[in-house]
């Protein structure tokens, strides 16, 4: 939803600073300057923690009354003012129902805030715990200076109302309240407008300063975006020939558009920072200059712990999930994906009289991740599970959903089979139930896992695809019985499914050829994978345009955004048509560089540009008159108002997007109609053409357009809400009619930018079209235009039509619904009350939405006996050109790996390294020791080794600037390289004869030790062969200076390996050796290499041919590598810190042995040495 209601407080507190401060229309400012004068700002808010009633009621009470005794320190006009209090939580009619102190003085409040605070009270037979007040000075005034005013939003505009008898008893505003309305993009009226419109029962002295303050009121709410703000009473006192009239605003109540937070939030934040409001300024933590605006839940709703989990994980994705708990006793629970489907199965399960039994509403939708949907279901599964005693009659579960457009059914439902595995045991105890049903991208590998579960987890689950009504499993899981009705009705036979996999059928086991060809059992010559098309001039797609058939097998579009995706699934669709051109002629991205994209059109492959201004795109294809715009809900009321300027050649316009703000829709619904464009949305999936044209990704994967047969056209034209209900529609229509004629989801929003009425008006001029379907929702009140136009003759054809929503009536508690529009503001926006409306003018209305496939059935079969209809032979199903990858995924095709890795894994929703989730490797605190084992050694060593490894690293990390690898790694440094060529240069160097002995002494010491060579027998037969013993000698450490490096590791090792038989054995060679020379000692090389040969063998953790494959591959001169890496890194930014210039090797430092040279040593040359021979 994105009309939030906020609290009273801080409705206060943004007229309070923006009253003064919002810029009005220049006709309305006084030439004496302001009449309306702000009163003082005093207010005073608290909040109490209500969880502390758990506790004993003296530490409830001790909270209340400090946090009183704080309030009085804050605000110390408390202590000498007359005051109103009142609780602030969203609750109507305060006054009536005994909620309101007035004249007080503070001590009077404080002890009527301590007897209300953590009471819980009934108001409107709906019950919550008062919690939130709100204090201010009381206002004396007379009763008939108490006024009303209201302004609120409708498609048309923006509607003020004004009365003169306010306050408590002000009665049937709508009634009686002088309206003026002020249309969208039309500037606000001149004060003698609003003084003949609204103030005729006013005293002429009060006309100005209310002028004045209506028309700054109204600035505010265009400005900041409010949808509602009602004050009553406003108090305007007489005029004195002390003071002017005085303006209060006594009790207010306002709603906000949460969508428009990124144009106003800024906004509503300054207006309640601690320094805007008389508090001393505080640290600021949010984004902006003071607090976000709060939107707390509807009295009586206040959000659970659950509740308030769920809103955070969909805070944190782009996917949809949405929780609301009804009942936590409730027997029947639901985990719905769609907000449509959601609907309808909440009125499914009212229907059959079992609402008091619905535990929650909610869906998830949006492709959520395996992780996300495994989170969403492991709460619900918990709270459906969580009381210690079972219901007597079970528990039901329905997994329901419609037909996704592109969610990967099988991956969110291996989120949900992990939770219910998870939850296996208390499943049991609870006896529940699990009905499923879905349809979608490889939604039979999702069910088939599902029944899987089914045969191990020891809880009925019953199983349905999309060939099942979407709300079928509700009176199946219910009264254990099916409703009867004949769901398919079908006019044609559906396709026989092989394998149960409609692509894989297609692709390997079907007879149809492919465009009456067979499937190429080699791949084309390359001069045949690339397909060209020629330029459409504007004259030919001018033929057959008409403003009732925007979309024809010859329109093409421009796609606005970088959406490959959904390009290629419209050019699927062409090509599955038979179309002779793609529908898209180019995309428009204004963020990138002009250039071409590659896709496919069938098996081969075609290219479109990519301009990054709508201009270029318009001047190359004057063809295209249609705009299927991507832009985000920030960017997309700009990039709609630049298409508007090429409205002569774009005449229809389909915007995308969710959550554009509510005034930014209706501005652009209110330009469209003025040049005359078609918009579809926002907040829609499209719609299609079946044969002709589809747009964006509506309809869904190509799998379930071949099923619902949208590649040629039905006789039925539906317009709906939701998107993923038309999906459902589709679904339905195709298998109780001959198909779709045409379908559009207008979106669902509170002001789409063309209504049911728009539409169903076009489908009936068409003369292809023989039925219309409607599918409305509750919320809104655009299907009375439909009874209006059937009652008065303007639609004739047959029309049958659902409101879904009819659940709402059950709930005690005011319940947002999946899309922003679908909430009920009157009786006239119910759901029951629209499908009565309907059938009353002649619509044919099922009695239940489960009914819908048998009422379509019905009218068709008349319409075909008739002669209305006439049966067409069915064409051939074509088809499906299908992605690598996604076929991939769906396991229908398989083809070597290019590469395999086995000790990192990025795809999930978690990095893991080598099995362990990146969370636990810092939750478990195993440093970069047990980093490295994960992934050098695919397993966790033990902390020993871990540490070992980390001293390793530190004890390498340097040797000074003079070895060979920091020595070029500085001299490449000051040659002006960057970082990595620096530290590569140093690192060239290590080798055998520098710091890559590791591996190297571990392989002598490791071999001479396994063959049982004594200490000297292994020295002696090394001295035979003329090789070096690696790991022995030092060029400056000797026996009598030890390398300290060395005695570290050598200490550590004796007093926390498990056995150290190879550094015993190099111990004693070193005993040999260093007898010879002092300085033959045991390097640092070689103890680390030897050590971790013991390591490796002796830790437990790997086998004998492991430890040996380790040191054979390479492994331990990777410590080496990685440890002085840091110092090579160090001598890198050393060197770029001091600015060092580039390095020239000092003359006298080289020996010059060129032939005839004099200079540095004397060296005989070939020839004189020839001649003196001579």
């Amino acid at each position: 939803m994105s009309a939030k209601a906020v609290r009273e407080y801080d409705g206060k507190l943004l007229l309070a600073h923006w009253l003064l401060r919002t810029p009005v229309p220049a006709s309305s400012v006084s030439a004496t300057g302001s009449k309306f004068v702000q009163p003082p700002t005093r207010l005073a808010h608290i909040r109490i923690d209500t969880a502390l009633l758990n506790t004993d009621k003296a530490v409830f009470a001790q909270h209340v009354h400090k946090l009183l005794d704080n309030l009085e320190q804050i605000h110390p006009w408390l202590l000498t003012a007359k005051l109103v209090a009142k609780p602030d939580q969203l609750i109507k009619r305060r006054g009536k129902s005994g909620l309101l102190l007035l004249n007080a003085d503070w001590p009077q409040v404080r002890t009527w805030i301590s007897e209300h605070a953590g009471k819980e009270v009934i108001v409107d037979n709906v019950g919550g715990v008062l919690k939130t007040f709100l204090v201010e000075p009381f206002i004396p005034h007379p009763a008939n200076t108490e006024y009303y005013i209201c302004i609120n939003s409708d498609r048309d505009g923006d509607n003020i109302l004004f009365t003169h008898e306010g306050g408590i008893e002000v009665g049937d505003v709508d009634a009686k309240a002088l309206k003026l309305q002020v249309k969208i993009n039309d500037i606000f009226p001149a004060p003698v407008t609003i003084k003949g419109a609204l103030l005729t029962h006013v005293p002429e002295t009060k006309h100005d300063v209310l002028v004045d303050f209506i028309t700054r009121l109204y600035a505010v709410y265009v400005d900041l975006h409010f949808t509602y703000l009602e004050i009553n009473p406003l108090v305007v006192l007489d005029p004195t020939p002390e003071h002017p009239a005085q303006v209060y605003y006594l009790d207010l109540a306002a709603k906000v558009d949460q969508t428009a937070e990124f144009e106003a939030g800024p906004k509503w934040a300054f207006a309640r920072a601690p320094q805007n409001i008389g508090l001393a300024a505080g640290i600021v933590r949010g984004v902006d200059a003071g607090p976000p605006l709060d939107f707390p839940a509807p009295f009586g709703r206040e959000l659970t712990k659950e509740e308030a989990y769920v809103q955070e994980l969909d805070s944190k994705t782009g996917a949809s999930l949405k929780l609301t708990i009804l009942n936590k006793d409730g027997r029947i629970w639901t985990m719905v994906a769609g907000g449509g489907a959601s609907v309808v199965y909440s009125d499914a399960i009212a229907a059959l009289g079992q609402a008091s039994e619905l535990a929650n509403y909610g869906e998830y939708s949006g492709a959520p991740t395996e992780t996300q949907t495994y989170e969403y279901a492991r709460t619900i599964l918990d709270l459906m599970t969580r009381s210690p005693v079972a219901h007597p009659l079970g528990k039901v579960l329905i997994i329901g959903g419609g037909i996704a457009n592109f969610t990967n059914v099988a991956s969110t439902f291996k989120g949900i089979v992990r939770a219910l595995t998870e939850f296996k045991q208390p499943l049991i105890v609870h006896k529940v139930r699990i009905f499923v049903r879905r349809g979608g991208p490889n939604y039979q590998e999702g069910l088939r896992s599902m029944r899987q579960l089914g045969e191990t987890l020891g809880v009925e689950i019953q199983v349905f695809g999309p060939e099942t009504h979407i709300t079928e499993i509700v009176p199946l899981a219910l009264t254990g019985k099916t409703s009867g009705l004949d769901q398919s009705g079908a006019a044609t036979p559906s396709a026989t499914l092989l394998s149960g996999n409609l692509l894989q059928d297609q692709l390997l086991g079907g007879n149809t050829p492919l465009n009456g060809g067979s499937r190429a059992s080699s791949p084309p010559p390359l001069e045949d994978r690339m397909t060209y098309f020629q330029d459409q001039s504007a004259e030919s797609a001018e033929i057959g345009r008409d403003e009732n058939t925007p979309f024809t097998a010859h329109t093409r579009s421009f796609i606005y955004g970088m959406q490959p995706r959904a390009v290629q699934g419209m050019l699927d669709f062409d090509f599955i048509c038979k179309r002779e051109v793609p529908s898209v002629a180019a995309m428009v991205y204004p963020f990138g560089g002009a250039h071409v994209q590659k896709f496919y059109w069938g098996t081969k492959e075609t290219l479109l540009p990519v301009f990054t201004s709508l201009d270029e795109a318009i001047a190359k294809f004057p063809e295209v008159d249609t705009v299927v715009n991507f832009a985000s809900c920030r960017s997309v009321y700009d990039s709609t108002r630049e298409i508007f300027k090429h409205s002569k050649q774009i005449r229809t316009i389909s915007i995308i997007a969710e959550g554009v703000p509510e005034r930014r829709a209706r501005q652009i619904l209110w330009e469209a109609k003025e040049r005359n464009v078609l918009v579809i949305g926002p907040a829609t999936v499209g719609g299609i053409k079946p044969g002709c044209f589809k747009i964006g990704n509506t309809g869904g994967m190509m799998d379930n357009i071949v099923s619902s047969k949208l590649y040629r056209p039905g006789s039925v034209a539906y317009v709906s809400k939701s998107g993923g209900m038309s999906n459902e529609l589709n679904n339905i229509i195709s298998r109780t009619t001959d198909g779709v004629y045409e379908g559009v989801a207008i979106g669902g929003d509170r002001y789409p930018g063309s209504t049911f009425i728009d539409h169903l008006l076009r489908y009936e001029k068409d003369p292809g079209c023989k039925m219309l379907v409607l599918l409305g929702e509750v919320g809104g009140v655009e299907e009375y235009r439909v009874c209006e136009a059937i009652k008065n003759g303007t639609i004739r054809k047959p029309v049958i039509a659902w409101c879904i929503g009819t659940c709402a009536k059950m709930f005690a508690t005011e319940v947002q619904f999946g899309h922003a529009g679908a909430l009920a503001q009157s009786d006239l926006e119910t759901a029951d009350a629209k499908n009565r409306a309907l059938r009353a003018t002649g619509a044919i209305v099922p009695e239940t939405f489960e009914k819908l496939p048998l009422v379509l059935s019905q009218t068709y079969q008349t319409l075909v006996k008739k002669g209305a209809i006439v049966v067409r032979s069915e064409p051939e199903t074509p088809k499906i050109p299908i992605d690598y990858s996604w076929a991939q995924e769906l396991g229908l095709v398989r083809k070597p790996a290019s590469f395999v890795s086995t000790i990192c894994d990025d795809r999930g929703q978690e990095l893991l390294y080598a099995g362990m989730r990146i969370s636990d490797v810092f939750k478990e605190d195993i440093g970069i020791g047990g980093v490295l084992s994960l992934l050098w050694f695919k397993r966790r060593l033990p902390a020993y080794a871990c540490k070992f490894i980390e001293m390793v690293l530190m004890l390498t990390a340097d040797h000074g600037p003079a070895v060979s690898g920091a020595h070029n790694t500085i001299v490449t440094a000051r040659a002006g390289k960057d970082l990595v060529s620096s530290l590569c240069a140093g690192l060239l160097t290590i080798g055998d004869r520098f710091g890559g002995a590791l591996d190297g002494a571990a392989e002598q010491f490791s071999s001479a030790y396994d063959k049982s060579l004594s200490p000297r027998e292994f020295v002696n037969s090394m001295r035979k062969q003329n090789k070096l013993i690696l790991g022995i000698g030092h060029k400056i450490k000797s026996r009598t200076n030890p390398d300290l490096r060395v005695e570290i590791i050598k200490n550590y090792a004796k007093a926390h390996f498990p056995s150290t038989p190879v550094l015993d054995y190099a111990l004693a060679v070193e005993t040999i050796t260093t007898s010879k020379k002092d300085n033959l000692i045991l390097n640092v090389d070689g103890a680390i290499g030897i050590l971790f040969v013991d390591l490796l063998r002796h830790s437990g953790a790997f086998t004998r041919e492991e430890a040996e494959e380790y040191i054979k591959i390479g492994t331990l001169n990777g410590l080496f590598v990685l440890g002085r890496s840091i110092g090579f890194i160090g001598h890198f930014l050393d060197q770029k810190r001091l600015k060092q210039g580039l390095y020239r090797h000092p003359w006298d430092d080289i020996s010059y042995l060129t032939p005839g040279n004099e200079l540095g040593r004397t060296v005989a040359s070939l020839d004189s040495i020839n001649k003196k021979a001579a």
